[in-house]
């Protein structure tokens, strides 16, 4: 069989997603908006389509309203492809009642869903990671290794490893032991990788290295039903380590870019690094595009302004204005005179009339956007959000925590929540 034949996608679309609050006030963890005009969910499904993989199932149960809009309106396939991106929302059975308990638990309980369609290997993924990869290479690895699972594992500095699951293999890659997020120094520096795989990785380092569960796994079918028949809930904490020594578990190591965007300093610095001139993501590689919604705006309008690395969406107007290593999101209004430096600005869903403009000063709300003589450093905006003229917002020297008006600290960056109005004048 071909590969779209042999194999089932299955996204997890997250929990509550606590770290990104309150980026996940309204929406869940891949319903994030992302580098101007897309989602965080659209990494996954692009990554699929393009390793020739068309059946994704997309498993949610939190805060899920934007996420299928999302879905239901980016990605539509032909009769005659088989494709599709199914949603598969948390539900009450005969057999339980309650919410996902963890990954693990999502899966089994879909897996009625899943054998539905003809399948050997069922790849399990994150919906709110920033990487690609070409999946092709991890399913042929796990054929001719004669896997029964295979997890997707990125080398990771000794230093930078704290809150990740670390694998340790021998020299063909069969997994030996893990550990879920080891804190011992001691524990950590005895899963690094030996000297023959050191010297096998494309990117030489100058210390010491493990592999890191990058929360990407492919097992056989059979296998899968056999893992899941138990009561356990998560995969890293639970389900792998319980086939160690039961199962081949084998390594499939990934060295590209790879960010785990699991917190509110995460998402602010992997997006502004998509403004540098050689960005680690490189949304510009035509050979393996990223998918998003077509929304049909005009081409962004900039008027008079002073630019220094920006990454700006579709649609936007922004007039007489200094942008400094800033993203901008699609619809994205930025009034005269404002500074921007540093700042994710998520855009807006709609514009608004000329009408509504004068209906909404009427009652001193700002228009959708950011007013006129700003200045904001180190701040994400929310989508729809309306700051005022005359605004100053930054966090430094600030400790986290919140502020007038719902905007939050959080890991040294200031949010301005979805829909928040900042009135003119207001400093923070």
């Amino acid at each position: 069989m071909g590969i779209q034949k042999q194999v089932l996608a299955v996204v997890m679309g997250g929990g509550r997603g606590t770290r990104l609050h309150p980026l996940t006030a309204e929406r869940c963890k891949p319903a994030v908006p992302l580098a101007g005009k897309y989602r965080l969910v659209d990494i996954p499904i692009s990554n699929c389509l393009n390793s020739e993989i068309n059946r994704i199932f997309l498993l949610t149960q939190f805060q899920t309203a934007s996420l299928h809009r999302h879905v239901q309106t980016a990605y539509h396939f032909d009769a005659f492809g088989g494709g599709f991106v199914d949603i598969l929302s948390a539900e009450q059975t005969e057999k339980s009642v309650d919410w996902y308990q963890g990954t693990a638990d999502a899966v089994r309980r879909n897996l009625h869903h899943l054998r539905s369609f003809p399948h050997d290997y069922v790849l399990i993924l994150s919906g709110d990671q920033l990487y690609r990869m070409d999946y092709r290479e991890l399913i042929a690895a796990h054929a001719a290794s004669g896997a029964d699972a295979t997890i997707a594992a990125l080398p990771v500095e000794v230093s930078k490893v704290e809150g990740l699951g670390l694998l340790q293999v021998n020299d063909n890659l069969a997994i030996t032991r893990f550990v879920e997020k080891p804190k011992d120094p001691a524990v950590i520096a005895s899963l690094a990788l030996s000297a023959t795989l050191e010297a096998g990785l494309q990117k030489a380092s100058d210390e010491n290295r493990c592999l890191a569960s990058m929360g990407i796994y492919l097992f056989n079918r059979g296998v899968l039903a056999e893992a899941l028949d138990n009561l356990h809930h998560d995969f890293g904490k639970e389900i792998i380590p319980g086939l160690l020594g039961k199962k081949k578990l084998f390594a499939h190591i990934f060295e590209g870019y790879w960010e785990d965007i699991g917190t509110v300093r995460a998402f602010f610095e992997a997006n502004l690094a998509l403004t540098d001139q050689l960005p680690p993501f490189n949304f510009f590689d035509s050979t393996s595009p990223i998918y998003t919604q077509e929304r049909f705006l005009p081409a962004s309008k900039l008027n008079h302004c002073t630019i220094d690395h920006a990454v700006i969406g579709d649609g936007s107007i922004i007039t007489s204005c200094s942008l400094r290593r800033s993203v901008l999101g699609i619809r994205s209004y930025v009034g005269e005179g404002t500074r921007l430096d540093e700042v994710v600005m998520m855009g807006a869903d709609h514009y608004e009339t000329a009408e509504q403009l004068r209906a909404n000063a009427a009652r001193g709300l700002p228009g959708i956007g950011v007013g006129a003589g700003c200045e904001i450093h180190r701040t994400i905006i929310d989508k729809n959000a309306r700051v005022g003229d005359g605004v100053r917002l930054s966090p430094v020297g600030k400790p986290d925590g919140g502020h007038v008006h719902g905007i939050v600290i959080r890991d040294g960056v200031l949010v301005v929540p979805k829909g928040a109005v900042v009135p003119g004048g207001t400093v923070v």
